[in-house]
């Protein structure tokens, strides 16, 4: 790790519990959810870290990471839009509201938007199918989403910020 990484308050959090974990490789998951937790990503580094730490290969740490759709591997934006693409939010049209979405703010699915306001996640299930199509703007659920209604919602958190600064 390099020397500006190292003096980062957010990776002695992460050691910290690495070590209250006792460096067990079995304690993985929970330490990718510590490490996600302190910075909202996982990026290349924190991972060849934890690697590092529990001596577990990267590409095995990298596997878990990726396995679970919890864990971003990039900075999200400032704003989180998340479709849920089960069944029943795809069959009652969130792939159409997600492609709208694609297309008026020029952003895909798993990306982060230039100016780094908004990221566009897929998941495959948020447990709420008789509310379908669902998505999830920041934190708020919207069940039964029109395309109409996410669009607008968007449209003002980005007005938001602009008029904030």
């Amino acid at each position: 790790m390099t020397t500006s990484t190292s003096l980062d308050k957010r990776l002695i959090l992460v050691d910290k519990a690495i070590t209250t974990y006792g460096n067990r490789k079995d304690a993985l998951l929970e330490i990718l959810h510590i490490a996600h937790n302190v910075y909202g990503y996982l990026d290349k580094k924190i991972l060849l870290h934890i690697s590092e730490k529990l001596n577990i290969p990267p590409s095995q740490v990298y596997g878990v990471a990726t396995f679970y759709n919890y864990f971003k591997l990039k900075k999200p934006g400032s704003h989180a839009i998340t479709f849920c693409l089960g069944t029943a939010c795809y069959v009652k049209g969130a792939e159409e509201i997600l492609s709208a979405l694609e297309k008026e703010f020029n952003i895909r699915r798993g990306e982060t938007s230039a100016d780094g306001k908004i990221s566009v996640f897929a998941t495959r299930c948020v447990g709420a199918c008789a509310m379908a199509p669902n998505v999830i703007v920041d934190d708020e659920m919207i069940g039964k989403a029109t395309k109409e209604q996410v669009l607008e919602k968007v449209r003002k958190l980005l007005e938001g910020e602009r008029s904030e600064t």
